[in-house]
């Protein structure tokens, strides 16, 4: 049994027009490829990590096409909720809609044979940046509302510092790795200290897992090992769409 990892999916089988192939060539086929690499290497057995942005789906009935697709790929899949997963709601809604394969968590914690996994999706925070190794291109879907502002970034933050916190709590004492999934990336590029990476060294996480970024600049993120945390980066595009196994 073997653990994988893969962030950022960014499903468009239920919502066509959100296909990313209009960020450049790196993304066409990119579901293509994604099926092709995962069923290469991934097993019945295994586990899956896909920390947030599965799907661009508006609604969940619109997204369980998107969930079901990912269902009839190998392996047991965990997922947590990205900041482009507007589909994602209620924990009671969410449990109807989830597939057998796919287990979601949110102020919760998933256990799996002696693996215990939490997490959340995090928020911006001015602790550190990765503009340096981001190859900007042109956003053809950026939106036109006004950014989130400075303060309600601090509270969302802040929140989302709590809500790891809940589900880290909720991790099982007698299980030999513990993972943290984020959204965001927990710790900067030079594996500073940071308040997220205090929580998980509190907690005395294995293994932390994270995407959001893209268009990262080849091989530029390497993260690593810090305080006895494993910070791994699993953005799609920046892995080519292959799976990574790390245990």
């Amino acid at each position: 049994m073997s653990i994988w990892a893969l962030s950022d999916l960014h499903l468009a089988v239920g919502n066509p027009s959100k296909d990313m192939s209009v960020f450049g060539p790196a993304w066409e086929q990119y579901m293509d490829k994604i099926e092709k690499n995962w069923k290469a290497c991934i097993h019945p057995d295994d586990l899956v990590l896909i920390p947030g942005d599965i799907s661009w789906a508006a609604t969940l009935d619109q997204a369980k096409i998107d969930l079901n697709w990912i269902h009839t790929l190998p392996g047991t899949k965990v997922i947590i909720k990205g900041n482009h997963d507007y589909w994602w709601a209620s924990n009671a809604k969410m449990d109807a809609a989830m597939p057998s394969s796919i287990h979601y968590i949110h102020n919760n914690a998933f256990h799996w044979n002696n693996v215990t996994l939490g997490g959340s999706r995090l928020w911006d925070t001015e602790e550190y940046d990765f503009n340096s190794f981001i190859e900007f291109v042109e956003n053809p879907r950026e939106r036109k509302e006004n950014k989130t502002s400075l303060e309600e970034n601090q509270k969302i933050f802040q929140k989302e510092l709590e809500r790891l916190r809940r589900s880290l709590e909720c991790l099982d004492s007698k299980a030999s790795l513990r993972i943290a999934l984020t959204h965001y990336p927990p710790i900067s590029a030079q594996l500073d200290p940071s308040k997220v990476s205090s929580i998980l060294q509190e907690f005395q996480i294995d293994i932390c897992v994270f995407g959001h970024l893209h268009s990262v600049k080849e091989k530029s993120l390497p993260f690593g090992t810090k305080d006895g945390v494993n910070y791994i980066f699993a953005s799609a595009d920046y892995l080519s769409f292959m799976p990574l196994k790390i245990r």
